[in-house]
């Protein structure tokens, strides 16, 4: 299986651990994310197609050439960004695969919770992967991208699977993720410029509803 998208695991020259740390400091680490970052902007604002690899040099003060060397193509940006919102609450559903069997149905609610408000926190990615369909469908034949599918469907296999839950409990845990996606991944087509943040509140009460999870109780005034 290809290696995940992490600095220094990705074909590049292997960075101090300083340097690989995103978002921090210089280095091709920090560079490298800083790229993926102007990039998602060019590619929610004015559309993939329309951005070329020249913009993304220039907004981030390089020249061309110097991209190549993180990034060889304008489609292996697009990859790791959808590989981005692979990665929302992955560290959380690895989490709930170690449990015991018996325990997984009873943390699910906690785990589409942090799942609600990841989406919420990375509304930008959602928005680029809404506005760019075409050009993201291309990428599924990719060895990468299908080893990063079935990583995860193998994941949500071995969560889901599992005997110990009742058969309705899994339907309900399965049917809450389609809630969180359905609505807050395709919300712009469906409800308009509804706040995302509305939105998200409202799949809670819903996703609440669905898993018979009450509501969260309420401190009274004595």
């Amino acid at each position: 299986m290809p290696p995940p998208p992490q600095a220094g695991l990705d074909g590049e020259p292997q960075q101090t651990a300083a340097a690989a740390q995103p978002h921090t400091g210089t280095g091709a680490g920090s560079t490298r994310e800083r790229i993926l970052d102007i990039a998602l902007e060019l590619f929610v604002e004015q559309g993939y197609e329309k951005t070329s690899l020249r913009d993304i040099a220039e907004q981030l003060g390089t020249t061309k050439a110097a991209l190549y060397y993180h990034f060889e193509r304008k489609q292996d940006i697009l990859l790791e960004l959808h590989l981005r919102l692979h990665a929302l609450g992955r560290d959380a559903f690895e989490e709930l695969a170690r449990l015991e069997d018996g325990q997984r149905a009873d943390a699910w609610p906690a785990l589409v919770d942090h799942l609600i408000d990841q989406v919420v926190e990375n509304r930008e990615l959602i928005l680029m992967h809404q506005r760019n369909s075409n050009a993201l469908r291309e990428l599924t034949d990719t060895e990468r991208h299908r080893a990063e599918n079935d990583d995860i469907e193998e994941l949500f296999r071995r969560v889901l699977q599992s005997p110990a839950i009742p058969l309705e409990q899994r339907v309900r845990m399965t049917c809450s993720l389609t809630a969180i996606v359905g609505t807050l991944a395709t919300g712009d087509a469906i409800f308009g410029d509804v706040p995302i943040e509305e939105l998200a509140e409202l799949v809670r009460v819903a996703v609440r509803d669905l898993l018979r999870v009450p509501e969260p109780s309420r401190a009274t005034s004595s």
